[in-house]
């Protein structure tokens, strides 16, 4: 039997539709969506910023609801392209902190050409220094997005190689390499890497690519073994691989931490607290998982940091 729905029944379905609409979309476009737990960051407004790739993406939004969930308003800022652009907003104030990697700080922003040895002596070179900027480095995460040399575990397997080191006693044919054109240059990168480890191969079993191809190149074998990766990026698991060692400690440390203006912090230093429960939840491995979702899985960033931070009982 048809049924008919009278017209002001209609009328009235499709207002509360747009009430409904209109609210999803206030939700997705701007800073938290949830209800404050408390309000001891009440006061607090403006933007956190983030780069322009999905790690920062998924950071920044995390902040964003975390704090704002402690009675801040603010919104998560993920239009900007560089990092120098990014570090230069912080400085002029146009947001109040935003997802920084100490290597990336260290010998970008501060100048130097030599990183410091070990994690945490690092992290406490980059605080100190930037500290005379009036830049506060939050607690660091136990994350570490550096570069790294990974290979498909099947072939590292069949290899028998866990470390860097390994490479150069391997058949000069094993030993082949895909890495992009920066690297290719960089102090840390091919030159001193293959010097440091004693690496000495023809330029023909080096191959450079751009940085998305390098992952899929290094799964499928046919161009490398070996293939230079950042360490969180979640195309290492998704696609089976494995990242070697760096035994030698070459690589700069590139440690995640919020970083913020120091005045802010010291009106609200509440947000170190409230910014303390996330850090220790966010591992390397976690962060793989993380951008997985968003990288390969095509997931929005925003959700991902919503229902990570809803399950582990922050918001």
């Amino acid at each position: 039997m048809t049924s008919f729905i009278k017209p002001h029944r209609l009328a009235r379905i499709a207002a509360v539709g747009a009430v409904a609409l209109l609210a999803l979309t206030a939700c997705s476009s701007g800073g938290g969506s949830t209800e404050p737990a408390s309000d001891e960051l009440a006061g607090l407004t403006g933007e956190v910023g983030s780069k322009d790739f999905a790690e920062q993406y998924i950071l920044a939004h995390m902040t964003t609801e975390l704090l704002n969930h402690h009675g801040a308003d603010l919104t998560a800022n993920t239009d900007l392209v560089g990092s120098t652009n990014v570090r230069q907003a912080l400085e002029n104030g146009q947001f109040i902190g935003y997802w920084e990697y100490t290597g990336t700080s260290w010998i970008t922003y501060l100048g130097n050409t030599e990183p410091v040895k070990g994690t945490e002596e690092q992290f406490e070179a980059v605080k100190e220094a930037d500290a005379e900027n009036g830049i506060a480095w939050l607690d660091p995460a136990d994350f570490n997005n550096t570069y790294a040399f990974a290979i498909r575990a099947d072939k590292a397997e069949e290899l028998g190689v866990t470390s860097l080191s390994d490479i150069a006693s391997l058949p000069e044919e094993e030993q082949t390499f895909c890495i992009e054109s920066e690297f290719s240059t960089r102090d840390d990168g091919w030159p001193g890497l293959s010097e440091a480890y004693g690496i000495d191969v023809p330029e023909s079993n080096v191959v450079m690519l751009d940085t998305g191809v390098i992952y899929t190149a290094t799964a499928d074998g046919a161009d490398c073994n070996f293939g230079e990766v950042f360490q969180t990026d979640g195309r290492i698991p998704a696609l089976d691989l494995v990242v070697l060692e760096d035994d030698q400690e070459f690589f700069p440390a590139y440690q995640g931490a919020f970083t913020m203006q120091q005045s802010i912090l010291d009106e609200y230093p509440e947000v170190a607290d409230v910014l303390a429960e996330l850090t220790p939840l966010l591992t390397t491995e976690v962060m793989q998982e993380l951008n997985q979702r968003v990288d390969v899985d095509g997931e929005e960033p925003r959700d991902v940091a919503v229902e990570f931070l809803t399950e582990n009982g922050l918001l």
